[in-house]
């Protein structure tokens, strides 16, 4: 006879990938330390690619475990969540700080519906300024969009389609979710979580993107006809379907202001994008 699953055993792994991140580590950990779901029902693995400042030294005595390896992300999330050990896993960046409340629906979520096998968890982009302002405008039409990627997976689903292809560092989240798409269903919860992006630099941001413009090639070519890449890369989708789509027109013209800010920055990725390929 089998045994039933000790309730006390933590159920959920947070996988957060670093590199150089003491600036955004305590506020990371400050967030899982306010979370209603027990502490004992979630573990918390840092994947460390060999910071050099005191990423390393905040984390000790924080984490349940601590890895350190490169080289992107993709492979820093596999290795994580291959330790995890728990039924579910959600990955974050150090920069993101959880509600109070994700991890406990997350897991009922899933709990609940035996046939979903991944949520999406809607992000608030926080910081300074306008260019914030108009970054958390254009995040806000992404949740559970082609644009959006889910973060709180069934372990088992994940491991079954062999994780992140550790080749692309950029659309990972996006070529993962096609995969686990042929595993069950995804949701969406209502709980946010605060992707801090401090005070907006151009320079910050389209240096961001121009690093992984090359890598979206691979993925493009991995799944050339794929309807989530065709939309992924539309014009029409990227620049008008997805901000019109479901009624979201009514919100994206009652805000002409930010919706300017927005579409500069939008051209200025695509631009971006063009050049690098």
């Amino acid at each position: 006879m089998q045994s039933s699953p000790d309730p006390f055993a933590p159920r959920v792994t947070v996988v957060v990938t670093t590199r150089n991140e003491e600036r955004n580590l305590p506020a990371f950990l400050d967030a899982l330390d306010a979370q209603t779901l027990p502490r004992s029902l979630f573990r918390v693995i840092l994947v460390d690619n060999h910071s050099t400042d005191r990423t390393r030294e905040l984390a000790r005595g924080r984490m349940d475990e601590l890895l350190v390896l490169g080289p992107e992300r993709s492979a820093q999330r596999n290795a994580g969540i291959r330790a995890a050990g728990t039924p579910f896993v959600v990955y974050l960046d150090a920069d993101m700080r959880l509600s109070p409340n994700v991890l406990a629906e997350c897991l009922a979520s899933l709990e609940g519906h035996p046939g979903r096998v991944a949520l999406y968890i809607p992000e608030t982009v926080v910081g300074t300024g306008y260019w914030i302002r108009v970054r958390n405008f254009e995040r806000s039409f992404y949740d559970a969009t082609p644009i959006d990627a889910v973060r709180f997976i069934r372990r088992d689903a994940f491991l079954a389609v062999g994780g992140f292809d550790e080749s692309i560092y950029a659309g990972e989240d996006w070529e993962l979710d096609i995969r686990l798409a042929a595993k069950g269903s995804f949701g969406i919860v209502r709980s946010p979580l605060y992707h801090d992006e401090g005070a907006f630099s151009f320079r910050r941001y389209l240096k961001k993107k121009a690093y992984y413009s090359p890598s979206f090639t691979d993925y493009r070519a991995k799944w050339p006809d794929h309807p989530n890449v065709r939309r992924q890369f539309s014009v029409w989708y990227r620049f008008f379907g997805v901000f019109l789509e479901n009624g979201k027109w009514r919100r994206f013209f009652a805000h002409p202001f930010l919706a300017a800010g927005m579409y500069l920055l939008r051209f200025l990725v695509g631009a971006t994008y063009l050049r690098r390929r």
